[in-house]
């Protein structure tokens, strides 16, 4: 554990048990990015042994063959082979750095592998995003309530985090460009046969107006749209949802059904709402591993962790033909990358009274991105239930992340599924975000008429 993993672990323990810390950090502590960390707050420094390289900017060049019109990415690390591969044999010597899902996935999914590669942090944020979180560090706080960020815009809220909620808040207002479109996605089922099913297909568009250079404190950090386009019995139908800063709000969400030709508010679209995209295999809240609110758990800054995670994945993200990429248990293990890097590690445990069907989650947090790269989460008897993964592509013409693109196994049902994969549709990322306009009920059902 690294000096500042055990600093930062210290206040966290001292807040249990002193009470909720609401302040920003001092200027002392902020005086740290841009010198032992980055300015968004990962650890600058390598590891003792080198396999996670020191921080050094990231990807910023595009390799050649490159066509930014189409948003389809090639591999910059085509030609890097595996330095070994971890399966069920060899599992327990990789332990340390094995999530518990993991784990579980060796002993129970029968041929599941896992390549390693070498280690590439590649994430970069705009100049203006690193300057606005090295103000956050001081200016942002949390609410009384403790789940609402104050103070902050434009930026990580918090750099350096000394709860979870903090940890979970940068997640939530990650950085994936001001506006972010996958014109043609696909998302997939597959079964406990092995039979894989088109559960939707559409076109997805983030907006992230927090980090508007417009005057005053943001109201939201996101605003997201699905049309969606297939399979036929789906074709037409439209949702919209604004996730709000304020965490006491309730997430505002609309739905156009072609059958009733209207679009309805609704507001149940959040929390453990089976996922139409999914076609209920996953909740609402499992898009991007966590959104919404996070007012029915409680949350434990564990500390960081070194840890195997998809990473740099371009081959599975932009792969052409599903045949290939989805087998009858698990993706297959040719198409994906894993890498080690440093995650925070938070747990969320279901608070007394509250209603969720996963009682326990254990989150994997990306130190780089502050994404959400992994995550355990556990049914109503505390059993591992499902072990999700984020599929992270820097977009090296954007400075920006891919991380849309996820998916859970269920290791009780002994199905999995992937949810936003976009294949040749591609990721498009531009600086400016549409008009207010288009994100209003009439638009929702101007696009979604068939």
């Amino acid at each position: 554990m690294t000096t500042l993993t055990k600093i930062l672990l210290a206040a966290s323990l001292m807040a249990a048990h002193t009470g909720v810390l609401h302040a920003a950090v001092s200027d002392q502590e902020a005086k740290q990015l841009g010198v032992t960390l980055t300015p968004i707050g990962a650890e600058m420094a390598g590891n003792k042994d080198g396999s996670i390289p020191a921080y050094t900017g990231g990807l910023t060049t595009a390799p050649a063959g490159f066509d930014k019109g189409k948003g389809v990415r090639p591999d910059p690390f085509a030609n890097e082979k595996p330095l070994f591969s971890i399966d069920a044999k060899n599992a327990d010597a990789y332990a340390d750095k094995l999530s518990d899902g993991q784990k579980a996935m060796f002993k129970k999914l029968s041929g599941f592998r896992m390549d390693v590669y070498p280690t590439h942090r590649t994430v970069v944020y705009p100049q203006a995003v690193r300057e606005k979180t090295m103000k956050n560090a001081t200016q942002a706080k949390l609410s009384d309530t403790g789940d609402t960020a104050v103070g902050a815009s434009g930026g990580i809220p918090f750099p350096i985090p000394k709860q979870g909620i903090e940890v979970m808040i940068n997640h939530i207002a990650r950085y994936q460009g001001p506006s972010y479109v996958i014109p043609r996605y696909s998302a997939y089922n597959v079964d406990a046969a092995g039979k894989r099913v088109l559960s939707t297909q559409g076109a997805w568009t983030l907006e992230s107006p927090f980090y508007s250079q417009k005057e005053g404190e943001p109201t939201l950090y996101n605003r997201a749209r699905t049309n969606y386009s297939g399979p036929a019995r789906r074709a037409g139908e439209a949702v919209m949802t604004f996730e709000s800063v304020d965490g006491e709000k309730p997430r505002r969400a609309y739905q156009y059904l072609p059958g009733q030709r209207r679009v309805r508010l609704a507001p149940d679209l959040a929390y453990d709402t089976p996922n139409p995209s999914t076609s209920g295999m996953s909740t609402m809240d499992d898009v991007n591993l966590f959104n919404g609110r996070m007012d029915r758990y409680d949350w434990k800054l564990v500390g960081k962790k070194e840890m195997y995670v998809p990473y740099n994945t371009y081959r599975f993200t932009y792969a052409a033909d599903p045949d290939q990429v989805f087998g009858n248990a698990f993706i297959n293990p040719d198409f994906v990358r894993w890498e080690l890097h440093r995650v925070w590690v938070v747990e969320a445990t279901l608070k007394p009274g509250a209603r969720h069907i996963y009682s326990k989650r254990t989150f994997y947090v990306d130190e780089d991105s502050w994404a959400v790269l992994s995550n355990d989460q556990y049914d109503g008897r505390g059993q591992l239930w499902r072990p999700g993964f984020a599929y992270l592509t820097a977009l090296y013409d954007a400075d920006a992340i891919n991380t849309t693109t996820s998916g859970h196994y269920d290791l009780i049902a002994g199905t999995y599924y992937i949810n936003i994969w976009p294949s040749t549709g591609g990721v498009v990322v531009s600086d400016n975000m549409t008009s207010d306009s288009r994100w209003t009920p009439d638009s929702l059902a101007g696009s979604g008429v068939r």
